[in-house]
């Protein structure tokens, strides 16, 4: 007895695949684009934002999600002081609108937790909503003695623990302790902010 053939289903381009890998210095542009579209020219406004100017991300974790060769997708991760104690700062966390559906949010997610794991952190933060960030561990039981350089609704900062009590008695303002910029990559930055 022969089993019977399954159906053939035709791939359609929603269905294409996305890769992920490390951010180049080529998507810069691509990816200050999709930010521009996800979250408005006045991301650059924005509390966390504060965390990030003239830092470079950490080593090793900002990442790009491609699509049929364009970016669709961006995350990265920060060096910051959370009351003293060392942690990283998730986000910006972008995806292309016309992709959203594809999972690459979860898979950024995933990816990028896992680098930071695997690259000896204990902790991250982020700013955003309980409930699509609970999925990936994330909550807001051990930031609420622990403040933004700016306003932010409480119940949006969030964190995960890779090693326990990582964030135990945090309190206070979290600050960026990352690298520095170049003057010359900050300037660059700016410019193109203003066009």
């Amino acid at each position: 007895m022969t089993a019977p053939r399954k159906p053939q289903i035709a791939l359609s381009s929603e269905a294409a695949p996305f890769a992920i890998r490390a951010e180049r210095a080529a998507d810069a542009t691509m990816r200050e684009a999709l930010l521009d579209a996800c979250f408005g020219e006045t991301r650059h406004d924005r509390t966390c934002q504060r965390l990030r100017d003239g830092r470079a991300p950490a080593t090793g974790l900002a990442l790009s999600a491609t699509r049929e060769g364009k970016l669709v997708g961006t995350v990265r991760l920060w060096h910051v002081s959370a009351g003293g104690r060392p942690a990283l700062v998730l986000g910006p966390l972008a995806v292309d609108p016309a992709c959203r559906e594809l999972g690459i949010g979860a898979a950024l997610m995933n990816q990028a937790l896992a680098a930071a794991r695997a690259r000896g952190h204990a902790a991250v933060i982020l700013l955003g909503d309980a409930p699509y960030y609970a999925r990936f561990g994330f909550s807001a039981e051990k930031t609420g003695a622990l403040a933004l350089p700016g306003p932010f609704e409480r119940n949006r900062l969030l964190a995960i623990e890779f090693t326990d009590g990582a964030l135990d008695g945090a309190e206070g303002m979290i600050v960026p302790t990352g690298a520095a910029l170049s003057k010359r990559r900050v300037v660059r930055g700016l410019e193109a902010r203003a066009a």
